[in-house]
C-alpha cells in the first residue's frame, strides 16, 4: 500500500483532490492532514469519510515533531503539499500568518520528509508542492502568458510567502536530492471553495441582494479552471511528472473580473427566477486592493505535450454547474458563511 499525505485536504482544492484519490485508487492510503483552520471543513468529505483507505489526521504542519511522528505511523510514501494560506486581502493585512504557513510550514514538511526518507532511500518516495500563478508577478494586456520558465516576481505577501515556498523546496532537491515536483495553477472555481472568494462570494450575495464589491473599474483579467480539471492535473502529475520539474497548470480562459460578475449575474438570477441581469445594480465599485495586480495568464502546454492533460469541461458549463451546486447547497454555505461549522469541531477536538 502506497501511504500518501495530502495536506490541507479538508480545504476547496485538497478536498476534491482527496475524493478523486481515494475513489480512484483503493490501493492507496491517502491521510488528510489539516488543522482545521477556517477554510478547513470536513464537511467537504462527507461522501468518503468512511472509506477504509482514507484516514484524517488533524493537525499543524508547523509542528515538526507532529509531522516527524505522522511519517512514521503511516510509513508515509509521498507527500502532496496543498496546506496554504491564500488569500491575498488577509496576506495584506496579516503578512507574518501567511510567512508562517506558508514558508515555515512548508520547510517543516521539506525537513521531516528528509529525516524520514533519508535511510532507507529515496526510491519511490515524493513530496509534490502545490503552487499559485502568482509568484510569476502580473502580466500587461499583450497576449503574454507565464511559462514555467517565467522569473518570479510576487507583488502581495501572499505570492511573495508562495514563491519563498517554491524555492525552498526547489532547494531541498538541489541540495539533498529530495524527489519532488511543483505546480502553479491558476485561479479556481467550483463546489465547495471558501465564500471570501469571488466567485462563491458573489452568487451568495445575489442570492441575498447584498452588494458585488468591485476592486477598481473590474478591468483585473484572471485565467480560470475548474477545481475538479486540476485534481486531474495533480493525480497525473503526480505519478507520470518527471522528478525535479515544475508544470504550469492554466485553463486558456481569461476572464476581466467585471465580465465574469455581470456573467454569474446573468446566471443566478435566471437559476433564482429572476429577471436576467437584475442584480446589476448591486456592483458596486470599491477602492483598489493593494498591489493590485493587473493580468494573470498561465501557459499549459508543457502539461498538454508531456502528459496529455487538457481541461474536460468549458468554463460556460464549469460555471453554470458551480453556480447550481452553491444554490442547491444553501445549507453548506449558510454553515460556512456563519462560522457554525468551526464551532462545531472546536466542540468535537476539545472532547478528543
Amino acid at each position: 500500500m502506497k501511504n500518501i499525505v495530502v495536506t490541507g485536504g479538508a480545504g476547496f482544492i485538497g478536498s476534491h483532490l482527496i475524493r478523486l484519490l481515494v475513489n480512484k485508487y483503493p490501493e492507496y492510503r491517502i491521510i488528510n492532514l489539516d488543522l482545521l483552520t477556517y477554510a478547513g471543513n470536513l464537511a467537504n468529505l462527507k461522501d468518503v469519510e468512511k472509506m477504509p483507505n482514507y484516514v484524517f489526521e488533524k493537525g499543524d504542519i508547523c509542528d515538526f515533531q507532529f509531522v516527524d511522528s505522522l511519517l512514521h505511523r503511516y510509513d508515509v510514501d509521498a507527500i502532496i503539499h496543498l496546506a496554504a494560506e491564500s488569500h491575498v486581502d488577509r496576506s495584506v493585512l496579516d503578512p507574518f500568518s501567511f510567512a508562517k504557513t506558508n514558508v515555515m510550514g512548508t520547510l517543516t514538511l521539506l525537513q521531516a520528509a528528509k529525516n524520514f526518507w533519508t535511510p532507507g532511500g529515496f526510491r519511490n518516495k515524493l513530496f509534490y508542492h502545490v503552487s499559485t500563478d502568482e509568484v510569476y508577478g502580473s502580466l500587461p494586456n499583450d497576449g503574454s502568458y507565464f511559462y514555467e520558465t517565467t522569473p518570479y516576481k510576487p507583488h502581495s505577501p501572499y505570492s511573495a510567502s508562495k514563491a519563498s515556498s517554491d524555492h525552498f523546496v526547489r532547494a531541498f532537491h538541489d541540495t539533498y536530492g529530495l524527489p519532488v515536483k511543483i505546480s502553479n495553477c491558476s485561479n479556481n472555481y467550483g463546489p465547495n471553495q471558501f465564500p471570501e472568494k469571488l466567485i462563491p462570494l458573489f452568487i451568495n450575495n445575489i442570492r441575498n441582494n447584498r452588494p458585488l464589491p468591485v476592486y477598481g473599474t473590474g478591468e483585473n483579467v484572471r485565467d480560470w479552471l475548474y477545481v475538479v480539471d486540476h485534481a486531474r492535473a495533480i493525480d497525473l502529475i503526480f505519478h507520470k511528472g518527471k522528478v525535479g520539474d515544475t508544470y504550469n497548470i492554466g485553463g486558456f480562459n481569461e476572464w476581466k473580473n467585471i465580465d465574469i460578475i455581470r456573467l454569474l449575474i446573468r446566471i443566478t438570477d435566471r437559476l433564482l427566477g429572476r429577471a436576467e441581469g437584475s442584480s446589476d445594480h448591486l456592483i458596486t465599485y470599491v477602492k483598489d486592493r493593494p498591489g493590485h495586480d493587473l493580468r494573470y495568464a498561465i501557459n499549459s502546454e508543457k502539461l498538454h505535450r508531456e502528459l496529455g492533460w487538457s481541461p474536460s469541461l468549458k468554463f460556460e458549463e464549469g460555471i453554470e454547474k458551480t453556480v447550481e451546486w452553491y444554490l442547491e447547497n444553501q445549507e453548506w454555505l449558510d454553515s460556512v458563511t456563519s462560522g457554525a461549522y468551526m464551532k462545531y469541531y472546536e466542540t468535537m477536538y476539545s472532547n478528543r
